[in-house]
């Protein structure tokens, strides 16, 4: 037998596998970037030669009203980033006579919750978030006063955006990491700034995309950022940044947000081998699912950020990429069955009502995505408090769509069987359990894939 260790909710588990099991070591995100010798000078660099634009200096004058606007928490980056970055712009403004009076910062968190003036510390750090006070600001999707629609591109896209992007003279936007070929780019200014109007586009089952090349969701989005500067008559000035690790930067770019995540896009694609790679389509696939998720950032976990967007969405690439059609996949995971009212309250009640009617994630967007993106009792909570906008509930189950390519999903380690068997997911006491119940199905020599994250 083999011996891996999974991740399990905050801890890890011990699993027994039959021999012929192929462990595929995840490789470490950007493992093979190394960390900045000095993020502060990397900055300042990457802010002196910008590509596709001019200096930011170039683009004020003493009298300009700037717009800073940068990632919200849910970008794993949780080293200085977001502050260099913004005393960089600082700096930049500083030497054109622009005085930080001039300049409003804007926290891009779209659909996401709004954020705490000790969360934002966290990242900022305390002394910018003091010295700006008031015109430091989480952008509200549902604020009409301070929204601009600017038409529709081409393609009949809507592009709607915060008002400060349309009024001020620059609007620099801090990219803080990127997750593969899923953030940066236009998709900063055009989701993180704007609207459900804007973002339904895009935020569909098949829509999203963590490719690095040929990326169906960022097409969009350049679509999007071309008809966006259009309109405005004038450029968004982007830092885009790749990570080492979650608490350091490897490296930074700074110009035109066509240029730099072009230029980000040519790093990771260099360290990043398709999933695919790993070997032959396998019968089960199996993984441990941590208790981690970007949107609990701050927070606590719940069973559809467990055993959905995390188990299915984040982590679900490895079903498509190393499981036949048809396979068997075992999640590791207690699920405890905790819920934050307080940042998720939407998604109890998508719990309850909606995937015991249905788990076809484009049938439950055709029937209440609707309803949820306009219910006013949520939408409160969303503008007045720390809560995640209701229709992001409904975004969340939009991994289920992975059910058309695996047969059956078995959850090893629940805490509550009842859990994982409410949305049709098979529960089981142990991996080991499960392996057995999976090989009852495809037989006793069937292929097994085992993604190990823990000792990559």
């Amino acid at each position: 037998m083999k011996s891996v260790v999974l991740p399990f909710g905050d801890g890890s588990v011990q699993v027994q596998l039959p021999e012929r099991a192929q462990v595929i070591k995840a490789s470490q995100p950007n493992a093979r970037i190394a960390p900045a010798a000095d993020e502060a000078t990397t900055v300042r660099a990457a802010l002196e030669q910008p590509l596709g634009m001019p200096r930011i200096g170039e683009l004020v004058r003493p009298s300009s009203r700037v717009l800073i606007a940068f990632d919200d928490p849910t970008v794993p980056s949780y080293g200085s980033i977001r502050r260099l970055a913004v005393e960089g712009v600082l700096a930049e403004l500083a030497a054109r006579g622009v005085a930080h009076e001039q300049v409003m910062l804007v926290c891009a968190n779209a659909l996401h919750r709004k954020w705490t003036h000790e969360e934002l510390a966290a990242g900022l750090g305390e002394e910018i978030v003091q010295r700006f006070g008031k015109r430091l600001t989480c952008h509200d999707a549902e604020d009409a006063s301070q929204l601009v629609h600017l038409g529709e591109t081409p393609e009949g896209y809507d592009v709607e955006v915060h008002r400060q992007v349309v009024e001020c003279d620059l609007t620099v936007y801090v990219n803080a990491g990127y997750h593969l070929g899923f953030g940066g780019g236009w998709k900063s200014v055009c989701v993180g700034l704007s609207t459900w109007k804007s973002i339904r586009w895009t935020h569909t089952p098949d829509g999203m995309s963590m490719s690095l090349h040929k990326n169906r969701m960022h097409a969009v989005f350049d679509s999007m950022g071309r008809h966006l500067e259009q309109r405005l008559g004038k450029r968004i000035f982007k830092i885009e940044t790749v990570l080492a690790n979650p608490f350091q930067a490897g490296r930074v770019f700074a110009g035109g947000a066509d240029e730099t995540r072009q230029a980000a896009i040519n790093v990771l694609g260099a360290v990043h081998q398709p999933r695919r790679a790993a070997g032959e389509p396998a019968d089960i696939v199996v993984y441990g699912v941590p208790a981690w998720s970007p949107y609990a950032a701050f927070a606590t976990m719940n069973p559809i950020l467990t055993l959905i967007s995390s188990g299915l969405g984040y982590l679900g690439g490895y079903i498509e990429a190393l499981g036949k059609p048809g396979c068997s996949v075992i999640l590791a995971t207690p699920c405890p069955n905790q819920w934050d009212m307080e940042h998720h309250p939407a998604y109890r009640e998508v719990w309850d009502r909606v995937l015991p009617e249905s788990r076809d994630p484009y049938e439950i967007s055709a029937r209440w995505i609707d309803e949820f993106a306009t219910r006013a009792d949520y939408i409160e909570r969303y503008r007045g408090a720390v809560a995640f906008h209701p229709v992001h509930a409904i975004l969340a189950t939009h991994p289920l769509k992975r059910l058309r390519h695996a047969g059956r999903v078995f959850v090893a380690g629940a805490q509550d069987p009842v859990l994982p068997r409410h949305i049709g997911f098979e529960p089981t006491s142990t991996v080991e359990e499960a392996l057995a119940a999976a090989e009852a199905i495809h037989g006793r020599d069937c292929s097994i894939a085992c993604i190990d994250t823990v000792t990559a």
